[in-house]
């Protein structure tokens, strides 16, 4: 079955749709399955910005052309990930890695540069909408050296369960998508949209909320 993900499009309002195309956070989290418990105290000792990864990131940029979203960008690590390995934010121009990561050196330019991809694939698409892990992503891996990338580690990091609290549904194919958090955002059947409005956002589709 298709996930949540794949099957769900989101736009913000009109008034800042065409703005946020331009500064959405364009990498998804790239999620680990856990498979036993890593210690908290790798996570503890690397928190903050990474100097040395941020620098080899701004040179790797640079080397494909990308030479304005490399004077802006910015590594850091951050403790608060927990099943992620890395995280980018294009709005923010900054890639977020996982301290636990220190744990498994050999997959920590691995991650850099999965992560890099989404940047770089934002940055030469411009204002247009692209799918997180979709054809542009998979050619700016090719582009830095890991073409066989996949979306997903198999890292021993451990992994939280939330029982979902919202119930979502979509009024034309009746669809339910449960979520953990209250969407804020105007959120679409991506199956929908696609199937009878070329991709496009169809207010028809918009999701419901059923249950809080």
């Amino acid at each position: 079955m298709p996930s949540l993900r794949q099957l769900e499009f989101a736009f913000e309002q009109f008034a800042t749709r065409v703005a946020e195309r331009h500064d959405a956070v364009v990498g998804q989290a790239l999620r680990l399955p856990a498979r036993s418990m890593a210690t908290e105290a790798v996570a503890l000792q690397f928190r903050g910005r990474a100097s040395d990864l941020e620098t080899k990131a701004r040179q790797v940029l640079r080397s494909l052309g990308a030479k304005r979203i490399a004077t802006e960008l910015r590594v850091e690590w951050n403790s608060r990930l927990k099943t992620a390995a890395g995280r980018a934010d294009y709005r923010y121009k900054l890639i977020s890695l996982n301290p636990r990561l220190m744990e498994h050196p050999a997959e920590i330019d691995r991650t850099l540069r999965h992560e890099l991809a989404h940047i770089l694939a934002q940055f030469r698409a411009g204002r247009r909408r692209i799918s997180p892990h979709g054809s542009k992503w998979q050619q700016a891996c090719r582009d830095l050296g890991i073409a066989d990338e996949k979306r997903c580690h198999t890292l021993p990091f451990p992994a939280k369960r939330y029982a979902p609290r919202f119930i979502y549904r979509c009024p034309n194919c009746r669809r339910d998508f449960p979520r953990v958090r209250k969407i804020k955002r105007t959120v679409a059947c991506l199956a929908c949209c696609r199937a009878h409005n070329g991709g496009e956002f169809d207010v028809r589709f918009r999701l419901k909320l059923l249950t809080v």
